[in-house]
C-alpha cells in the first residue's frame, strides 16, 4: 500500500478509536443492556438527540458489532415509527457505503483491521461467488453480520453502484420492524417471531441454493 493509503488507514482507526472511547466514556455500551437504559441514554443529549441518535446508528455499522436494531427500538420509542426509522436507514446506509469504499480503497490490511480471520474466512468466498444474491438474503435477514459483510464486499469486483441499490432496497426491512416495535406500531407474540426466524432459514438455504438458477432465468426472460 502506498504512503497515503497508509496515512488515510492510520486516519480511520485513529477516529475508530477516538469514537469507540468516546461512546465508552460517555455510558453508551452500559446503555446496551437494555432499550429503556438505551432510551434514557439518547434523552441525555436533549435538545441534540435526533443528531445523536443519528450518529449512534451511523457508528453502529462503523464499530461493529454495536446491535443497530436495539438502538432502532429505543429510537421508534423516542421519536415514533417513521423518524426513527428514516434517521437509522439514512446513517446504516451511508455506514454501509463507507466501510464499503475503504475496503476498496485500502484493501485487505483495512479489511483484516475490522473483520476477524473467522468471519472472513467463512463469508468472503461466498460473496465473491454469490455476490447480489448473497448480499440481498444477507440484508434481509437479521442473522448474518451485514455491518462485516459489506466491509468484505468492498474486496469483490460487485460495483460500487450496485452496492448501493442493493443495500437502499434491502438493508430498510429489518430495520422498520424495529423502529415499528420500538414505536408500538408492530407487536409481535414470541411464537410468531420464532415461526418467523424458521422460515427465514428455510427461504435463505433455498435461495442460496437456486439463487443463481432464478437470476440468469429471470436475465434470459428480460433480454427477450
Amino acid at each position: 500500500m502506498k504512503r497515503k493509503g497508509w496515512l488515510v488507514l492510520l486516519a480511520v482507526v485513529l477516529l475508530l478509536l477516538g469514537s469507540g472511547t468516546l461512546l465508552w466514556r460517555s455510558g453508551f455500551f452500559d446503555a446496551l443492556t437494555s432499550q429503556q437504559a438505551m432510551r434514557d441514554y439518547i434523552q441525555r443529549f436533549a435538545p441534540y438527540t435526533h443528531l445523536c441518535f443519528f450518529l449512534i446508528q451511523f457508528l453502529s455499522v462503523l464499530l461493529a458489532p454495536i446491535p443497530s436494531n436495539i438502538t432502532a427500538l429505543a429510537g421508534g420509542v423516542l421519536f415514533g415509527t417513521w423518524v426513527s426509522f428514516l434517521l437509522t436507514w439514512a446513517a446504516v446506509v451511508l455506514g454501509s457505503v463507507l466501510v464499503f469504499l475503504l475496503a476498496r480503497y485500502l484493501g485487505q490490511s483495512f479489511v483484516d483491521r475490522m473483520v476477524s480471520q473467522s468471519v472472513t474466512g467463512r463469508y468472503l468466498e461466498i460473496i465473491r461467488r454469490k455476490q447480489d444474491v448473497f448480499l440481498a438474503l444477507v440484508f434481509l435477514f437479521p442473522f448474518f453480520p451485514d455491518d462485516l459483510i459489506c466491509i468484505l464486499a468492498g474486496l469483490t469486483t460487485i460495483p460500487f453502484r450496485r452496492f448501493l441499490i442493493i443495500a437502499l432496497l434491502t438493508r430498510p426491512w429489518g430495520l422498520l420492524v424495529a423502529c415499528a416495535l420500538g414505536g408500538s406500531a408492530l407487536s409481535i407474540p414470541l411464537w410468531a417471531m420464532a415461526l418467523l426466524a424458521v422460515g427465514g432459514i428455510a427461504v435463505f438455504l433455498v435461495c442460496l441454493k437456486y439463487g443463481d438458477r432464478w437470476e440468469n432465468w429471470l436475465l434470459e426472460r428480460l433480454k427477450k
